[in-house]
């Protein structure tokens, strides 16, 4: 049976994880992905919901988003929010549906996406060694030293282990940044 201390840090490192992953798929890598515009919060029924809540949202080509709302009435809204995104492409409303054209990777932009998988990247690390120092914590509690240090030389391998999934995580989402 895994230490609840060791658990806790498990359940932490995967929502780091996962979190990284989300914010990977956000980035435009040239082609269209749905990831690039469905979390964008719409002003929609007197509250803010995701856009993927409201509308439909696909791939027509390797370059078009098309964001089709369940409520026209929204179309306007959709518009605008899609256009302070900042997304790369300019939204265009053809009063059915919202077209996205995503311009072709600037070698500029390119390199700027890369230094923000390098960012997101060392703040995944950043919260790893936050729940290791929790995990730490908690293990100094252990009156037994050779639980204790059985436990912090586990839990040095899940850190290092989560690390090298962050490292391997970013390396891939260059790569697919830098892929003409």
């Amino acid at each position: 049976m895994a230490d609840p201390r060791l658990a806790s840090f498990q359940s932490g490192t995967e929502k780091v994880l996962q979190h990284l992953k989300t914010e990977f798929s956000k980035l435009q890598t040239g082609r269209a992905n749905p990831a690039l515009v469905e979390h964008i919060d719409i002003e929609a029924y007197g509250a803010r919901q995701q856009l993927r809540t409201l509308a439909g949202i696909s791939v027509s080509d390797a370059r078009s988003i098309v964001v089709q709302p369940w409520d026209r009435a929204l179309l306007g809204a959709i518009e605008k929010a899609l256009s302070q995104a900042d997304i790369g492409g300019t939204p265009v409303n053809d009063g059915v549906v919202i077209r996205i054209n995503l311009p072709p990777m600037t070698e500029e932009r390119r390199v700027h996406l890369k230094k923000i998988v390098a960012t997101l990247s060392e703040e995944a690390k950043i919260a790893i060694r936050k729940h290791r120092q929790e995990s730490l914590d908690a293990i100094k509690q252990e009156k037994d030293e050779d639980v204790k240090a059985t436990l912090e030389k586990n839990l040095q391998k899940e850190v290092d282990e989560a690390n090298a999934k962050i490292v391997e995580a970013g390396k891939k989402k260059e790569e697919e940044l830098m892929k003409v």
